[in-house]
């Protein structure tokens, strides 16, 4: 067995620490016990932009924002199918993660990065959410391992009721807020209900394979 080799840490605002481990060509992203993110299982990253771009419609020149690279798998996936009018906006917490992916992840990032249709924010996508009036076609929130805001207590703040609000107001009129988590959560989805979104509560499994673990993405489209 390929033992796992730890690569470096990273603080995060509020005292969290990640850390950053590989095994052979993988790479794991670990908060105390709990691995955050791994480059084996990308399957359901992938499908928060795709099926987020799906319900899009064919919009001309979207701007979706990005919350949490994270690995880059949701960027990548985004790109791949968005055309040249596109924009997309990256609001990444943690500056480490970003030097992640241009050095020992590298190879992950593939040039995402790099796009011209990107524009990279190295700050909280809260207040990134709050100037955004009515600016994006689609919000896709990745920032934590669900609405428990388990990486940042301040994540707490994407999830309530005030936040829902201050999200739906960033939308354009149809878009929509999409959000990955490693499980159901009903109160959230009650929450989003309540914020008068019209609500699609989607499992999705984490291997491209259709194998492993059965994530969670909410669609929730502003009427």
């Amino acid at each position: 067995m390929i033992p796992r080799e730890y690569l470096d840490s990273a603080q995060v605002p509020g005292g969290q620490e990640l850390k950053l481990y590989r095994r052979g060509a993988d790479h794991m992203i670990v908060l105390d016990r709990n691995e955050l993110m791994s480059s084996r299982m990308s399957g359901s990253e992938k499908q928060l932009a795709l099926m987020t771009i799906e319900r899009l419609q064919g919009r001309k020149a979207p701007h979706l924002l990005v919350g949490g690279y994270g690995m880059g798998f949701t960027l990548r996936a985004a790109l791949g199918v968005l055309d040249g009018s596109a924009r997309v906006t990256v609001a990444e917490l943690v500056p480490k993660i970003i030097e992640w992916a241009r050095g020992p992840m590298a190879d992950l990032m593939a040039g995402c990065l790099d796009d011209p249709r990107v524009e990279l924010l190295i700050e909280d996508v809260v207040p990134v959410i709050a100037a955004g009036q009515g600016n994006y076609d689609a919000i896709l929130l990745d920032v934590d391992n669900g609405p428990d805001g388990l990486t940042a207590a301040a994540n707490d703040r994407l999830y309530s009721t005030s936040g829902l609000a201050v999200a739906k107001a960033a939308l354009k009129p149809g878009g929509i807020l999409a959000v990955w988590s490693a499980g159901s959560d009903d109160p959230f989805t009650r929450r989003l209900r309540n914020a008068g979104f019209e609500v699609d509560e989607v499992a999705v499994k984490a291997r491209d394979n259709g194998k492993g673990p059965r994530h969670v993405i909410w669609f929730a489209r502003k009427r």
